[in-house]
């Protein structure tokens, strides 16, 4: 793989910080080191003293004076090691990547902690990229439609620098949002071996992995990057929480090199208080006790997601059409008979004090007409589902 293709003048320029790098060394020094070097605030200082946070089960996460001074202090940028290790045994676990074993010059598989995979992948997309959308249906991006894009190129023009060739493919590959498709197995490695081909880079944005309804759950582009072409984003927040933003981007090492370069020069670290938090839960857990919970999670979710399906069934089936999400927390449908429910979403229905998002707002061309809603059905209860597709059926009998 020939990284530096596809690393922007910007990163490229971006060399590692003479303070961040005395910030690693001092997480990392023994006690007897004396530093004058770097400008951390002395912790002394700091009001909070201790703290323990109570958990599912009853059990606490205890932090005493130390450990709270660790966790309210800079740390480092790929973040905390504790975390990072016990992260990577996961990734292993869970999608073995051949990238495990490479050496680190050929995309051996590394990983860095993000404030929320959101930061992740703001770090990846390269400044003034050319958005070009792939046709896709409920089993993820069509080949043949990406085929038909990356016919205006040959393989060979991606060794060309004078020639614009696609950079990387970006996808949610389960219960994506908004439409709450899921990419088949044959899907994924027919993509794979085009990315090989035109040598376009794979961005693996998964933040409903944890949300998958059937088993077994469906492999991965980790799991099949025999090149270290891969970059996936995954994220805590479906699962764990939403307001600790914490993420974790895995990809080939000079890549993700680049992301925590960027991050020394942006946000520094991700909180290293809520580093800790969530390191000693995954720690007191174990892999089996998270995945446990993970399951409580997803049991709670098909639950939700059949509810919804009964509600739209209930009162959308004449005027409507969807797909069954098999993962996440989003129902996509389609209304018959209205070329643009724009006014209808978003004057009609929040009068009737409904909220939904329609779904011009999830494409390029936002302007453009669309008869898409997208419903979630992470926080109604039944009830109250059962009444907001009521009265999206009564509005939408009256715009016909």
């Amino acid at each position: 793989m020939n990284y530096a293709r596809f690393v922007t003048a910007a990163s490229a320029a971006r060399k590692p910080s003479p303070i961040r790098t005395m910030t690693d060394l001092l997480t990392r020094a023994p006690k007897s080191v004396i530093s004058l070097a770097t400008g951390s605030p002395n912790p002394n200082l700091f009001p909070f003293k201790t703290a323990a946070i109570t958990v599912e089960g009853g059990k606490t996460i205890q932090f005493g004076e130390e450990m709270m001074k660790r966790a309210l202090q800079y740390s480092q940028s790929a973040g905390i090691p504790e975390l990072l290790s016990w992260l990577k045994q996961l990734q292993v676990k869970l999608h073995n990547p051949p990238t495990v074993h490479y050496p680190p010059s050929q995309g051996q598989m590394d990983m860095c902690v993000t404030t929320g995979s959101q930061e992740g992948l703001c770090k990846l997309q390269p400044l003034g990229c050319n958005i070009m959308n792939v046709a896709s249906d409920e089993h993820g991006i069509i080949p043949d439609s990406l085929r038909e894009t990356l016919s205006r190129w040959k393989p060979e023009d991606s060794r060309n620098p004078k020639k614009n060739t696609p950079k990387f493919l970006y996808t949610v590959p389960n219960g994506n949002n908004p439409s709450g498709t899921s990419w088949t197995s044959d899907r994924k490695k027919e993509i794979y071996e085009l990315a090989r081909k035109y040598d376009f880079l794979i961005i693996e944005d998964d933040p409903y992995y944890f949300l998958q309804f059937n088993k077994p759950w469906a492999p991965t582009f980790l799991s099949m990057d025999v090149d270290g072409r891969v970059i996936r984003a995954d994220s805590f927040s479906k699962v764990l929480s939403a307001g600790l933003r914490i993420g974790f981007l895995t990809g080939p090492k000079p890549l993700i090199n680049r992301v925590v370069l960027h991050t020394q020069v942006s946000t520094l670290h991700p909180s290293t208080f809520n580093q800790l938090m969530i390191s000693q839960l995954l720690h007191q857990w174990g892999e089996e006790g998270f995945l446990a919970h993970v399951h409580r999670v997803i049991d709670f979710y098909r639950n939700q997601r059949n509810a919804i399906l009964a509600a739209a069934d209930k009162w959308l089936g004449d005027l409507a059409e969807w797909h069954v999400p098999t993962a996440g927390m989003f129902l996509w449908i389609k209304i018959k008979g209205i070329s643009d429910v724009k006014q209808l979403i978003e004057e009609k229905a929040i009068k009737k004090e409904v909220l939904m998002l329609p779904g011009n707002a999830f494409y390029v061309d936002s302007s453009a007409p669309r008869p898409y809603v997208r419903l979630s059905y992470s926080s109604a209860s039944e009830a109250q589902m059962d009444v907001a597709l009521k009265i999206l059926a009564q509005l939408i009998k009256e715009s016909l």
